[in-house]
């Protein structure tokens, strides 16, 4: 397997790269005395040239001549693809008409053929000749519903009408014009994409809302010109292969009322661990196919199916293990999911993501899904982020005046053996909801609240939770006090300008006011805190991006006393992957320019680890309960085995498609982690790891644990 993966990675790295081209949505075919002439005067130097080599070569019949016929022939006609002149149809009262006319479109040259986004089409053209030759002649192009199509009939070529044909022939596509842009599909979760038009959603006077993600196309659409961003990157490629390769889905359809495409997706890594000794090289092989589409304006569809084998850097394949399931299975692939063993050294871990998503008016959107959510608009989410597995979620976002206002249901999972029954997983359930409040052009408030509960007295889905706009808190008190675990959080953003804003969150697990004010630092005072600056086009430079974030949370936050209520999924936290017990400082930087792309971000962190999984509780690992704890008071972040952590990881490529996310990388990551005491689950070591790769990036791997 490593040497087609390394075979793979050679060819595209040997791969030159064509000079990226502006495309025009649709060019005329182009006569060489038209190669200099601006796209406004493209159809006029068609037309113009065209009558002119008619007038210049058409001889008049002797028989039409002699009887001074006057007329007009009608004359339909394309230029196809390799910019051939085609005639496709003529109505003339005389046969040795149409041989002239014949006769003289065969003597026409080929053209440069007409081009939509940058591909080859054909183009067809209505032309009424009048006999004699009149001074002015108008051709105008046939629209695509009036094309004709053609049909051999006694050695004659006629003209059919759409509606003669079967119903099976009127099924084609119409010219491709990007719906997915203006639809409700979901942009991907990707910190990369996200930042290319992260500074347009966030301009002061906008009444956009970016906490909520996934974001739709339609609602980024209004602020940021997908399509002016597509036809930048196009390339100017003209055979089948090449478009498809560089520009284009493989396959695309479109009609007034659906469309759909169909892609191949790759996450093709190969690396080295340069502290691992027991194996060669880490990979990771994901084969993707993915399907994603629209029927009317108001329903829209996506579904991705993974099938991966990976094996990583050995501190990364180690956190797997440790978040292992009950049943046997040797891993959970963090972010991704359960996984078994694959040629002995390797773990095969296939997942599935997919949603509908509808629209009944325009201030409703309804998503029933399976995949990730986040909350915040920083790297980290205090509140709910895409840490962890896909989870089946039905979401319903609300917008209206100055307010989004989003309700999540998710059902979870938790799979450790200690809960599990009868070899089935323990279910558990979230409802949250987001209120977000444009307060004025600059400032943006919003406002979380979570809470979980589980299948105990089998009461399933609570329909207590079900109400979209009740204070769950309330509720979670009067179910009884093992009944559920409710948090909730504050947002805030500040635009300082179009190219600064700052962010923050703030997250309320617990809190005892008499504790907190007591200054005792109590084990019940479970907080959350982030903030973070972002600047665009930084010191003037244009695409250069920076961030930088603090993020810290004190001992026991997202932990329960009924261990099933905790804030985690699939053995992984549901905010932030390090879990509780810490505090961190972020820096980002991101470049880009046309295809080409690097990255760099640096993380440091102090947390506190337990001494053992069944001594005292120091408050970092979400799924102890916190009875326990190893303090009522005077507890801290970084408390137990204090551990200081050291990530950095420096990444470089080239987007091969625009349309699929497809991008060819290489990345450096260097992680030193030093904890106080070593122990089973925590030693230290410091990792150095390479990788190269072919990806597409619809999801983030957290490689920073």
């Amino acid at each position: 397997m490593k040497y087609i993966l390394l075979l793979v990675f050679t060819v595209f790295s040997f791969k030159t790269f064509a000079q990226d081209v502006n495309a025009s949505s649709e060019v005329y075919p182009e006569f060489d005395e038209c190669s200099n002439i601006e796209y406004a005067q493209q159809a006029q130097c068609f037309n113009k040239t065209l009558i002119s080599f008619i007038k210049s070569n058409f001889n008049m019949p002797p028989v039409v001549a002699e009887e001074n016929y006057s007329g007009q022939v009608t004359i339909i006609f394309e230029v196809d693809e390799e910019g051939k002149f085609q005639l496709i149809y003529m109505d003339s009262a005389y046969e040795e008409l149409k041989e002239e006319i014949t006769r003289v479109f065969d003597a026409l040259p080929v053209l440069k053929p007409a081009t939509y986004n940058g591909r080859p089409i054909h183009m067809q053209f209505r032309m009424p000749l009048k006999i004699p030759m009149a001074t002015m002649v108008s051709i105008q192009p046939v629209e695509e519903k009036e094309q004709l199509v053609l049909k051999e009939k006694e050695n004659e070529v006629v003209a059919l009408e759409p509606n003669e044909l079967s119903e099976y022939e009127r099924i084609k596509s119409d010219d491709f014009t990007q719906p997915r842009f203006s639809s409700q599909i979901n942009i991907p979760l990707s910190h990369e994409y996200y930042s290319r038009f992260d500074a347009q959603i966030n301009e002061i006077g906008l009444n956009s809302h970016s906490a909520v993600k996934p974001l739709m196309y339609s609602e980024v659409n209004p602020y940021y010109d997908f399509e002016a961003n597509r036809k930048e990157l196009m390339q100017d490629r003209n055979t089948y292969v090449g478009r498809k390769l560089w520009n284009e889905h493989l396959v695309r359809f479109q009609t007034e009322d659906y469309w759909f495409t169909i892609d191949p997706g790759f996450d093709l890594h190969i690396g080295k661990d340069f502290q691992q000794t027991e194996y060669e090289l880490t990979y990771n092989n994901t084969r993707e196919l993915i399907i994603q589409g629209g029927l009317g304006k108001k329903f829209n569809f996506y579904s991705v199916i993974f099938e991966n084998q990976g094996r990583f850097a050995q501190y990364y394949n180690d956190f797997a293990e440790s978040i292992r399931p009950a049943g046997g299975d040797p891993a959970i692939i963090p972010g991704r999911g359960i996984a078994k063993t694959f040629m002995n050294d390797g773990y095969d871990y296939p997942v599935a993501e997919g949603y509908l998503s509808f629209t009944p008016s325009e201030f409703i959107n309804i998503q029933f899904g399976h995949g990730n959510n986040f909350i915040g608009d920083g790297y980290r989410s205090l509140l709910l982020s895409d840490n962890p597995s896909p989870y089946p979620y039905l979401k319903l976002n609300t917008q209206f005046w100055k307010i989004k206002y989003t309700n999540t249901w998710m059902s979870l999972r938790d799979v450790r053996p200690a809960v599990t029954n009868s070899g089935s997983f323990r279910t558990k359930y979230i409802a949250n909801h987001y209120l977000s409040w444009n307060v004025s052009k600059r400032l943006n408030l919003g406002f979380f609240e979570s809470v979980m509960w589980e299948n105990d007295n089998e009461r399933g889905i609570d329909l207590n939770y079900l109400n979209p706009v009740i204070f769950y808190r309330a509720i979670e008190f009067a179910t009884g006090a093992d009944g559920g675990n409710a948090i909730i959080g504050l947002t805030g953003k500040y635009k300082i300008s179009n190219q600064m804003y700052t962010y923050g969150q703030w997250l309320i697990d617990e809190f005892s006011s008499t504790d907190v004010f007591g200054g005792e630092g109590s084990w019940k005072n479970k907080l959350g805190f982030q903030l973070g600056l972002k600047y665009f086009n930084a010191f003037g430079v244009d695409d250069l991006y920076l961030q930088a974030e603090y993020n810290q949370v004190r001992p026991y936050t997202y932990s329960h006393n009924s261990i099933t209520l905790n804030y985690g999924h699939n053995n992984q936290s549901m905010a932030h992957l390090w879990g509780a017990n810490f505090r961190e400082f972020i820096g980002i930087a991101r470049y880009k320019q046309g295809r080409w792309f690097g990255s760099t971000k640096f993380i440091y962190g102090k947390r506190g680890f337990d001494f053992s999984e069944t001594g005292e509780y120091y408050g970092q690992d979400i799924y102890r309960t916190e009875e326990d704890r190893a303090f009522e008071s005077g507890v801290k972040i970084g408390q137990g085995n204090t551990t200081n952590s050291f990530y950095s990881e420096l990444e470089a490529g080239y987007l091969v498609n625009p349309a699929t996310n497809l991008k060819l990388f290489a990345s450096f990551i260097y992680r030193d982690f030093n904890p106080q005491a070593k122990t089973v689950a925590n030693f230290e070591n410091s990792t150095t790891w390479i990788n190269f790769g072919l990806r597409t990036d619809i999801f983030n791997w957290y490689f920073d644990y």
